[in-house]
C-alpha cells in the first residue's frame, strides 16, 4: 500500500485571517508540504473555543481520509491545536507544530482584556484560551515541536511587561511546553516568524523529520 500523500493543516492566531502567512505557506509548499489555511472568527462570530475546535476536527477528518495530515498553529492558532489534541488524542495526525503559542497563558492578553472596551475586540476564544495560568505539559502520542521567538518588536510592549526574552508579543516563558519532542529558539518577532525563512526552513526541518536540524 502506497503511503498517502501529506498535508499540514495551519491555524492562525487572534486578530488574524490565515493571509499573514502566505508566505511561510508558500515556502512549505515548496519544500514539499502543501498547506491547508482553516479559517475562524476569533473575536466575533464564534463565541467559544469549543465551537471551532469542533470545526477543526471535522476539518482534519475528511482530510485524514486520503492524506496523512501535520498541523501548524501560530500564537491562538496553537493552542486550539492543543486543545483539539485533548479532545480527540486519537486523531491521525502525523506532527505539530507550534509557532510562538503561549502554552502557559499570555501576559499580554490580560493585560490588554483589562483595557476599556477590549471585550469587545478579545472575543470568547481568547478568554478561554489565552487566561491559563499554569505549565502545560504534551500528554499526546505524537511529536510536537516549538518554535519560539526573541526579538521584542511588537505592540504588545506598550500595554503589557513581558518577560525576557520575548518576541514582542509572547515571552519565550509562555511558549514552554513541557515534554515537546523539540523547541528551537530564534531571533524573530512574533508577526516576523511568518515571514522568516529560518523559521520556515526550522519548520520543514521538524515536519520531515520530527525534530530541528540546522543547515550546515
Amino acid at each position: 500500500m502506497s503511503e498517502l500523500p501529506g498535508v499540514v493543516v495551519s491555524v492562525h492566531g487572534l486578530w488574524m485571517t490565515g493571509l499573514e502567512s502566505l508566505i511561510l505557506r508558500q515556502r512549505l509548499a515548496r519544500a514539499g508540504f502543501p498547506v491547508e489555511q482553516f479559517h475562524y472568527h476569533s473575536t466575533a462570530g464564534e463565541p467559544s473555543a469549543g465551537q471551532v475546535v469542533e470545526r477543526l476536527h471535522a476539518t482534519v477528518l475528511a482530510l485524514a481520509a486520503t492524506h496523512s495530515v501535520s498541523m501548524l498553529g501560530h500564537s491562538l492558532g496553537g493552542l486550539l491545536i492543543l486543545r483539539l489534541l485533548d479532545q480527540y488524542p486519537d486523531l491521525p495526525i502525523r506532527r505539530t507544530l507550534l509557532l510562538g503559542s503561549p502554552v502557559n497563558g499570555s501576559q499580554a492578553a490580560r493585560s490588554f482584556q483589562n483595557l476599556p472596551g477590549a471585550s469587545w475586540f478579545f472575543g470568547g476564544i481568547a478568554e478561554d484560551e489565552l487566561m491559563y495560568t499554569g505549565q502545560r505539559r504534551w500528554r499526546g502520542p505524537g511529536e510536537v515541536g516549538v518554535i519560539a521567538g526573541t526579538n521584542s518588536v511588537g505592540l504588545s510592549r506598550l500595554i503589557s511587561t513581558l518577560a525576557l526574552p520575548n518576541d514582542g508579543t509572547v515571552a519565550l516563558q509562555e511558549t514552554a511546553l513541557m515534554d515537546a519532542t523539540a523547541t528551537c529558539v530564534l531571533p524573530v518577532s512574533h508577526l516576523g516568524m511568518l515571514m522568516s525563512s529560518e523559521v520556515a526552513d526550522a519548520a520543514v526541518s521538524f515536519l520531515s523529520q520530527g525534530r530541528f536540524v540546522k543547515a550546515a
